[in-house]
Formats: C-alpha cells, structure tokens, sequence
C-alpha cells in the first residue's frame, strides 16, 4: 500500500481475464488502488498463465496435487498479477453463476479478454448484466472485436503483429519481416482496455448507466500504424524496414555502431544536427548546403549516414556518450534487458519492486508506468488460485458458511479451490 489514499481506491473491478493482455491492462488499476478480482475457472486450472514457462511452480495440469502444494504458479503470471484477488467459480455453473451476479451488483466494472463472441455467451454484456447492476460497466478486450468477420477468432500479440503490418516494419531490410522484441500489441490492448474501463465508469458515475466496451487487440495494432497510415492513406507513401533501425523521414535518427557496440543517435530538431557535427568535430557539414535541413538530409541520407558512421566508429561508446551528452545530442546506449534494468535511471524512478512470495522468496518484477500522486510503497505477491474465495464471499457476497459450503456442494467453486 502507500502512506495515503490510492487514487483508484473504491473502483471494484470483477475480471475474466487470462494470460497476458487483459491482466497486463487490470494490473495498471490494482497498482493504483483498484479492487481488481480475478475470476479463474476451474476446469482448466486458473488463468493459464499460472503454467506459462519457464520459471513455474505448483500443479500442472493434469497432475495430482501435493499436500503443500499451493497451486500453479510461474513468474509470467506473479508479474502481471499482483495486489490483485483471486476466486476460483465456475460461471456456467448455475449456482457459481449466482455468486458471480452477487458480485457484479457490487462492482463498477466486469473487464474480459475473451474471443469477441465469447462475453455474450458467458452472459457478461451490459444487456445481460444491467438487471442485476445499472451501473455496470462490461469492458471486453478481444483478439478482434465484438464485430466483424473475425469476431470468434482468438487473437495473439503475434498474429496481430503480422497482420497489422509491424512485422514488414521491423528487422533489417534484407531479413524476414521480424516481431518486436516485446508483446507490445498485448500490452497496449491492455492499456487501451483499462482506459475506455476507466472512461466507461467515470460515464456511469455521472449518468448512472452502463455501458459495453468494445476494445480489440486488431483495433489498437492498426491505430497505433498512425502517422505512417496517415501518409499511405494521403499520399500513396509504402512503409517499409530500414537499415539500422533508422526513422523513415529524419536523418540521422537511428542505430550507429562505435568502436564496441552501439548507440541511438537521435536528430528530430534541426538543432540537434547542428549540436551533433560539432560534437563530432565536423561543424563544415553543419554548413553543408545539402545538409541544410530535413528535407536536403532525407534526399542525401546516404552521404550522412556514411559521414556520421565514419566519425562514430572511431571511438568507443564510453567515449561518446559523455561528449554527446555535453553537447545536447539526443543518444542513448542501445542496453541488453539485464542493462536496461540495471540503469541507474531505473532505481531512481522507482522502476524495479519486490514482493514475498512463499517459494520464490524475494520476487523483484517491474512497476508499471502509470504515476498519479504518491507511488504504493508496498505491494502484495499475485494470489495463489483461489486464495481470496472465502474473504470475497463472506466480506463482499455476505454468504455464511453454510451457504459457502452449499454453493461448493453444487459445483460453483468447481474442483480446484483452494
């Protein structure tokens, strides 16, 4: 928790969430104070991120349980999945469809990343829903979309890279079309989807009427085209890979290699071109007719792109770095993942957190980016599967024991609660 209120304290979100995308978006809102509760399905275990390898801990699948097993686990799922609850129900089931109402009465918002067809076969569209809540929220991240031709097909981080164009964009011109290093469709699909929750719930409290949306993994790949979209559509312009990771327009703008390694070189205003050949001891190109401005560098890129690689590999990233710098050069270090972690940047903005966890002990992860006011100083592990029935039933639901074991007896809580 932090020293004061978490600005998204008194949100109550129930999630159908699994794996990456959808826990990725609802963990930015437990991290800033949301109610988030997880609503894991026990006939496949939980959220099969529980069993994504390779640091993995607990029952898998299809094996017999230990008696100080605490259920499946893996490092994928405690890094996208802290400060959040964990229930273990059963929502077809007609009695664990009875608890799953009595929470959605008491909640802001149901958030899904399910195929598009799939939250109105689970009952879990505002129109299904408003009876029980007006005020609901019914937030679906898909592969696709509620529409569409491909509305009940699943989507992927890398189908999507594919075929909203990123793969041609990235690797080297010469090489196959490349995804990125990161699933950054799956982690912008979840950011995009916890923004339109959050917009959804600010309309409700105004209103006092809920709504759907309809947030898809297609949908924010072929938006974040954007600029480049915007000159093909306009202008007829083809995007296409380019040479050291090179920007399409601005010269120079890309990878250089040194004498060790490498580093970005970044000239996005027309004074950092100036400040570059001075650093570089070449101040003449500066004065280069040719050179002169954007336009002139993108018709001679070759000529600058060879003179600057000429200057840089003459010395080592260590030697250059700090004269760029001083010099009000736009560059960086191009890190391995251990590197970029390891920055000292990172430990001041608070980038790397810890939490217990009864296997793994210290269990270091990455915060996210999201800042509104004080930052939580202390966060809780990701639940164990089901971790948090008995707290939620009783506290939120107002069940009894009795009434718990009776929902039990009926198959609501399935075969896995822990």
């Amino acid at each position: 928790m932090s020293g004061g209120r978490l600005p998204l304290q008194g949100l109550r979100v129930i999630a159908v969430e699994q794996y990456g995308a959808g826990p990725f978006g609802s963990l930015h809102l437990a991290d800033l104070g949301a109610d988030v509760i997880k609503i894991e399905d026990p006939a496949v275990g939980g959220d099969v991120g529980r069993f994504t390898p390779p640091y993995t801990t607990g029952t898998q699948p299809g094996t017999q349980a230990g008696a100080e097993d605490r259920g499946p686990d893996s490092l994928f799922f405690q890094s996208i999945n802290r400060n959040k609850r964990s229930v273990v129900l059963d929502v077809r089931n007609p009695s664990g469809r009875e608890v799953f109402e009595r929470l959605v009465a008491n909640a802001d918002a149901v958030y899904s990343n399910l195929r598009g067809d799939v939250p109105e076969k689970l009952g879990i569209t505002y129109r299904q829903l408003a009876h029980v809540n007006p005020r609901i929220v019914c937030c679906s991240l898909s592969g696709f979309g509620m529409s569409g031709p491909r509305r009940s097909q699943p989507g992927y981080d890398y189908l999507l890279q594919g075929l909203a164009g990123w793969m041609s964009l990235t690797g080297a011109p010469d090489g196959p079309p490349t995804k990125s290093g990161a699933s950054l469709v799956d982690f912008a699909g979840g950011v995009t989807a916890a923004l339109a929750l959050l917009a959804g719930v600010h309309g409700a409290r105004e209103t006092g009427i809920g709504t759907d949306c309809d947030v898809s993994l297609y949908d924010t790949a072929i938006s974040m085209l954007n600029y480049l979209a915007a000159w093909h559509l306009t202008a007829g312009h083809e995007p296409a890979r380019t040479a050291n990771s090179a920007h399409p327009s601005l010269v120079p703008f890309q990878n250089f290699r040194t004498a060790d390694s490498w580093i970005v070189v970044a000239c996005p205003k027309e004074k950092f071109w100036r400040r570059l050949v001075t650093a570089l001891g070449e101040p003449e190109w500066g004065a280069d007719p040719r050179f002169g401005d954007f336009a002139g560098r993108a018709d001679h890129r070759e000529e600058v792109l060879g003179l600057v690689q000429k200057a840089l590999i003459a010395r080592t990233t260590a030697e250059w770095l700090p004269l760029l710098e001083e010099h009000g050069v736009p560059c960086a270090r191009v890190n391995t993942v251990p590197e970029a972690l390891a920055e000292e940047h990172s430990a001041a903005r608070g980038l790397v957190l810890e939490v217990d966890h009864p296997v793994w002990g210290r269990v270091r992860q990455v915060a996210t980016a999201a800042r509104v006011g004080e930052p939580r100083d202390r966060h809780r592990r990701a639940p164990a599967l089901g971790e948090d029935n008995g707290a939620v039933l009783t506290d939120l639901c107002g069940y009894t024991p009795r009434e718990q074991d009776a929902l039990r007896a009926a198959g609501a809580f399935g075969t896995t609660e822990n």
